[in-house]
């Protein structure tokens, strides 16, 4: 039976998916394809000096968020935002389960579920369930 909520941990290097509900939490760990390296500016260079988005990393979460009917995205980097713009671009089913996107320092995956738990129960008070 799929849960109602799921949470996304994500950097540049992989995303951890946390589909669960108030007993249970299942887990799904998606690598990127190519982990871009940090890239410094340079002056005198070609190029923008940003590494291309990984698709099919991005993809993956997608799927990995098609049975859940809202989800939260958590990261301390800026994939998380380039996530829920490819979400956005290719996935608009996905991203409208999108319900928000915040900051979190790299935290143990017991932590990542609490952190999701917590802001849930606070926004389920706020909206009735959809779905």
């Amino acid at each position: 039976m799929p849960h109602y909520h799921a949470v996304v941990w994500i950097d540049h290097r992989e995303a951890r998916v946390f589909p669960f509900n108030a007993e249970e939490v299942d887990k799904l760990v998606i690598h990127a394809h190519n982990p871009a390296h940090q890239i410094h500016h340079k002056a005198g260079v070609l190029g923008s000096g940003h590494a291309a988005e990984d698709q099919a990393f991005y993809h993956a979460v997608a799927q990995a968020l098609s049975t859940v009917h809202e989800a939260l995205i958590v990261g301390p980097g800026q994939a998380k935002t380039a996530l829920l713009k490819h979400l956005a671009r290719h996935d608009p089913q996905i991203a409208d389960k999108i319900v928000a996107v915040e900051t979190v320092d790299h935290l143990s995956d017991g932590q990542v579920v609490a952190f999701a738990r917590k802001y849930f129960v606070a926004a389920d008070r706020m909206r009735p369930q959809r779905g």
